[in-house]
Parts: C-alpha cells; sequence; structure tokens
C-alpha cells in the first residue's frame, strides 16, 4: 500500500483503467488501498479529479459525466458461493463524495476479465471463464462468463454494443436474484404506484422498483416531454434537470434508501429515474427510456437501470409496464430504446406465490484500456 507521509510530491498507486459496457472506470486491487473510509475515499477522489466545480475532472482520470467517473475495487471472496469480492464506487464530478450506494452493471461487466487477466482465479478451461462476482453494494451474486484467448479475456468478437464503437467478444451477466438490491424489496413501498410530492413538479405518480439497483420510474408526458428528447436537449432545458433533481429526493426518501438531506448531499446517485413512454412505430423495441443518473441525462442507459425498467415492465400495473408494448410471447426478451441504440434485457418474473426475480441476463463487452499505476497528489492525501 502506498505511504501518503512521503515526501515525494506524487504518490503511485497500482490500477487499470478498464471499459465496462458503456462506462470507464479506474480498477485497484483492495489490497493497495487504505481501508474503507476518509483516507481510501481522499485517494479515490484525487486518482479522478474530483471534486472540480467546472464538472471536467481535467486534474484527474474522471471524464467528467457520471458514466466515466466510476472505480471498482477487487478483492478476495468474502462468500463461499463466490470466487471474488468486487466493490463499486459512483464519484461525484464536482463534490467530494464517492458513493458505494448501488451497483453499476457495465462496470460489473469488466470485473471478471480483470480478475481473469490479473491472475486471481484459474479459468474454468482454455476457453472459456466463469467467475462468480460478490457485488459488496448489494450483496448480490453475479456470474459473468466469457471467452478466453491464450489464458487472457477475450477482446475480438462480433458482438456489437450500442454506444461503443465497433464489436467485440461478447460477455453474459447473469444477476441472480436481483430483486431488493438497495431496500431488501422489490417494491420498497409494497405499491406497483406511488404519489409523490415534489418541489420542481408537484404531485406525481411514480412506480419505485429495486432491482439491480432502486429506479424511480414516471412518463414522460407528466414531465410535458415527448419521450424521444436527447440527453443534450434535457440538458439544455432551463433548469429541468434540477426539478427531476427534486423527484429523485423525493423518492429516495419514499423508499426508504435516506433522509432528503442525505439524498441532496451523500447518496446523489439513486434512485436512477426512467423516464418512459411508448415505442416509435416500426421500432422493434417496447419501451422508449431517457434515464437520469447521478443528476446527468445519461447518453445510453445505465445497465442495473435498464435492468430495473425490464422487471418493471413485466410486474402488472406498474407505470413501465402500461406503457409499454410488450411482446406477446412473455419468453422473449425486451428491447429498451434509448439515446443511444437498443438494451435487450431477459428478465425471469414469478408473480406466485409472492413476486420473485431469479435472475436477470444481459450482455456487454469490456475490453482493458491501460495498466500501471495512477499518480495522486501527495498533498491531498
Amino acid at each position: 500500500m502506498p505511504n501518503p507521509q512521503n515526501n515525494n510530491p506524487q504518490t503511485a498507486l497500482r490500477a487499470v483503467y478498464m471499459r465496462g459496457g458503456t462506462s470507464r472506470a479506474l480498477f485497484f486491487h483492495e489490497k493497495d488501498l487504505p481501508a474503507a473510509g476518509p483516507a481510501r475515499n481522499a485517494m479515490i477522489l484525487a486518482a479522478m479529479g474530483s471534486p472540480d466545480p467546472h464538472k471536467r475532472q481535467l486534474d484527474g482520470m474522471g471524464g467528467g459525466i457520471s458514466s466515466l467517473s466510476k472505480i471498482a475495487i477487487i478483492g478476495p471472496a468474502s462468500r463461499s458461493d463466490a470466487d471474488i469480492d468486487y466493490t463499486f464506487g459512483q464519484v461525484a464530478v464536482d463534490t467530494a463524495v464517492v458513493s458505494y450506494k448501488g451497483n453499476c452493471g457495465n462496470i460489473s461487466s469488466a470485473v471478471g476479465p480483470f480478475a481473469i487477466d490479473e491472475g486471481l482465479i484459474p479459468p474454468d478451461s482454455s476457453t472459456q471463464a466463469t467467475v462468480r462476482i460478490h457485488n459488496t453494494n448489494t450483496g448480490k451474486i453475479i456470474v459473468a462468463r466469457f471467452a478466453l484467448q491464450n489464458g487472457k479475456a477475450a477482446v475480438m468478437g462480433d458482438f456489437a454494443l450500442d454506444g461503443v464503437a465497433g464489436t467485440a467478444n461478447p460477455i453474459a451477466l447473469d444477476f441472480l436474484n436481483p430483486g431488493g438490491s438497495s431496500t431488501g424489496h422489490i417494491l420498497p413501498t409494497g405499491n406497483v404506484t406511488d404519489q409523490i410530492e415534489t418541489e420542481g413538479f408537484g404531485p406525481l405518480e411514480v412506480s419505485l422498483i429495486d432491482v439491480s439497483n432502486p429506479v424511480a420510474c414516471l412518463r414522460a408526458s407528466d414531465l410535458n416531454l415527448t419521450g424521444s428528447e436527447s440527453p443534450a436537449d434535457l440538458t439544455a432545458m432551463p433548469n429541468l434537470l434540477e426539478r427531476i433533481e427534486t423527484i429523485r429526493i423525493a423518492a429516495a426518501v419514499k423508499m426508504g434508501l435516506c433522509s432528503a438531506e442525505e439524498a441532496r448531499t451523500t447518496l446523489r446517485n439513486l434512485p436512477q429515474i426512467a423516464i418512459v413512454s411508448a415505442p416509435s412505430p416500426g421500432n422493434n423495441a417496447h419501451i422508449t427510456v431517457r434515464m437520469i443518473s447521478a443528476g446527468q441525462a445519461h447518453l445510453a442507459t445505465p445497465l442495473t437501470g435498464g435492468m430495473c425498467l425490464a422487471a418493471a415492465m413485466r410486474i402488472p400495473a406498474t407505470i413501465a409496464n402500461r406503457t409499454a408494448h410488450l411482446p406477446v410471447d412473455p419468453a422473449q426478451p425486451l428491447n429498451i430504446s434509448h439515446p443511444s441504440g437498443t438494451l435487450t434485457v431477459d428478465a425471469t418474473i414469478l408473480t406466485t406465490p409472492e413476486l420473485h426475480i431469479p435472475s436477470v441476463t444481459v450482455y456487454r463487452s469490456a475490453r482493458r484500456l491501460m495498466q500501471g499505476e495512477v499518480l495522486v497528489p501527495t498533498h491531498r492525501i
């Protein structure tokens, strides 16, 4: 572990920079970081270039938007049904906050390849790997399955992921029993819809769902939107994101995630906001969504948010269920239209004897981009 009490102007910290799905993150070995707490967070913030009031993170590895301001910490498994532990951190861009509440599905897709390439676990065979990942944020198990080439995670393949240029090797992610990831309940309030009071829009009907990550789902029309707006359009609308933030704060309180003050200051990434509308005519999608994550209009959709939305589409009488044009065959996967393309999710739902979600399966790709050491100013830590 680096010693921040040295005389060097900068401290070197071993790290790997990885793309996972449509996000990027710095990956750390747990043993290379201080114990969880202020010292660890100070190192992470310095490495990412936060806080930056200009929201660019120019003095660090962050990219100035929520999908490019993430970290992953990998360590030995603390459970017998897992191969490794994985802790996700959402690093705020403009404030000194690292949130460990909730997981990131996109970054989850890079965890298995990282573990294999770092030699943390042996592969199943010379051609395939299966990695059982314990996500410490949610207490859930994720099973990653992917091909190998010369003992390393394969990169080349014909899998195209909307929002990512080119093609790559696919990674199958099975999220086992993803319900109640943060609240302990698929329906945290016990209702398929709730009325919440917001400072920005007044009373609104929402569906509050917790599958993989908590999501507040609402109709685009209730926000005077068509649902087809681009992220740039949403960002440019005067005070829109600030008003939507009042929805997130009210929903966080209603779901029992935290107090209103905590939602404003420390838990700024949950719940995600899913603004839904019917799919466009002729589109092969079953629903259209515009996601707001960590206060920003997402350029695609957070993977965990997409998984939660797919589950909500299957749960009778939710806003997503009533908005979606569901396939006739309930075994058919669900297609979610987002600004960068379409996300296909396979969600299994059981409604008797009680609501239960055995698994949600998605396909992503990942790639190691850089490896070595990230330098952080010693005075920051």
